[in-house]
């Protein structure tokens, strides 16, 4: 067996690149005698001056020392904590620049997975104002030299960066977590230390109607006791107008999962209400809502209109979480399925559709590749079926299932291009064409990217 060649760069080894492109995970992409390193903060374009800091057999990495020649898409990240923070990428690309990046990224997997080369990725569908967009923030809490401080963790750690303003989220997010942590220095408020799986605060999460302006605070923390209790609900609400809500929820568990199993409302009510078009939905502490309500409204009319609904139809959207996209579709479909496995959920489905007093949709719970064919041998027979699965795709007992039931349009959601790819090459295999993928951008200055698409069952398989 032939011995591989070493790599030609060595760690500590400096030089200078070009940067070719960008990797999913925003890192520049240079090559050197063939042998790739990826450069973190880097651009397309940009020649630079790099260190190695770590080898491999096939790639290694390295750091960004010097910019000889920027790009014209690099600018200044408004954010002064970006170069430690984690919770952004981008934001040293222009706007313009990231929706180019993002479809070309969509591109790129939907040829190397998916082998589509010929499926048309539409231009990006960015923001008119791509800051202070998250409804929901959930900042985790510390100490450092004996005070209790919040913020986000810096990239690939668990070292709290302290801030006082995150500038994609929202102001009022800002304003609960200062108040909290000056209440918690105040009153001697302990944060939580996950080494020693000790003191009492872990978390605080805000959550905010994009339409309604409405306010929800919930304080994760170790326990439920919680010093100083009136105190703190007295400050929030006085010194923030619009809270709704303020709850705790318990996490006594020694893991980084954010939410416990109890939750208890402290104050106000227990439910915000915010709307995706004319679609009110009831946001509870730990339900599933997108965190971008402006162009998840934009990625909804996108499914609704690929959907080509005409009132005739009957509809199945697996993965249906809380009812958001089953609601829309409702509007324009003569009947709608949803199948969620999360139970919580469903019943947060339901209520929705109550809310709205929609009365042609049904939600069950259970796996869709169970329930679907179950809805099939009691004969409904959809025309159009939507997915919208987590970031691992659909599961291939669902693709097979909904070869099987070859409802006319497939609308595929996803927040993951690479299982995307991959899925729309099963179901390509199986008789269907995709008409065209529309890339969404729902988080400005990461590397995310949704896409929604379109396919047609034509009985054509591909062997």
């Amino acid at each position: 067996m032939k011995k591989q060649a070493p790599p030609p760069v060595k760690k500590n080894d400096q030089l200078q690149v070009t940067i070719e492109d960008l990797t999913h995970e925003g890192a520049g992409v240079a090559k050197v005698e063939g042998y790739t390193l990826f450069v973190p903060k880097a651009l397309p374009g940009e020649k630079v001056d790099i260190k190695v800091t770590k080898t491999n057999k096939g790639y290694g990495f390295a750091r960004l020392m010097n910019i000889n020649e920027e790009s014209t898409h690099r600018i200044e990240p408004l954010c002064p904590i970006y170069q430690h923070c984690g919770g952004c990428q981008m934001q040293h690309m222009s706007y313009e620049g990231q929706l180019l990046f993002k479809q070309k990224q969509v591109k790129d997997v939907l040829e190397r997975i998916g082998g589509l080369k010929e499926v048309p990725v539409l231009a990006t569908i960015g923001m008119a104002e791509p800051w202070r967009y998250r409804n929901k923030a959930q900042v985790p809490i510390g100490e450092e030299a004996g005070l209790v401080i919040g913020g986000f963790y810096q990239e690939r750690s668990h070292r709290i960066i302290d801030t006082d303003q995150c500038i994609i989220q929202t102001e009022e997010s800002d304003q609960v977590v200062q108040l909290v942590k000056r209440m918690a220095n105040q009153y001697g408020i302990r944060a939580y230390n996950e080494e020693k799986h000790s003191g009492i605060l872990r978390h605080v999460v805000t959550r905010k109607g994009y339409v309604t302006d409405e306010l929800m605070v919930i304080l994760v923390t170790r326990g439920k006791d919680l010093p100083q209790k009136q105190k703190l609900i007295d400050a929030i609400c006085e010194q923030v107008p619009n809270v709704k809500s303020i709850v705790q929820n318990i996490n006594s568990k020694r893991t980084n999962v954010i939410f416990g199993d109890k939750t208890s409302v402290l104050w106000g009510e227990e439910y915000i209400y915010d709307y995706i078009g004319d679609i009110k939905f009831a946001i509870s502490a730990r339900s599933f809502f997108q965190v971008n309500p402006e162009q998840t409204k934009v990625l909804y009319e996108k499914a609704l209109q690929y959907a080509n609904l005409t009132g005739s139809e009957t509809v199945i959207d697996a993965y249906c979480g809380i009812g958001t996209i089953s609601l829309f579709l409702a509007q324009k479909a003569k009947h709608v399925y949803g199948v969620e496995i999360v139970s919580d959920a469903i019943t947060d489905a339901k209520r929705n559709a109550k809310l709205n007093e929609i009365s042609n949709v049904d939600f069950a719970v259970g796996e869709a590749e169970k329930v679907m064919p179950w809805w099939y041998g009691q004969g409904i027979r959809p025309e159009v079926i939507v997915v919208d699965p987590p970031r691992k795709g659909c599961d291939q007992a669902l693709l097979d299932t909904i070869l099987s039931m070859k409802p006319q349009r497939v609308v595929y959601v996803s927040c993951n291009p690479a299982t995307l790819a991959r899925d729309l090459k099963v179901l390509e295999s199986g008789g269907y064409k995709t008409v065209e993928v529309q890339p969404v951008d729902m988080f400005p200055h990461s590397t995310h990217v949704e896409c929604c698409s379109l396919l047609i069952y034509n009985g054509k398989k591909v062997m």
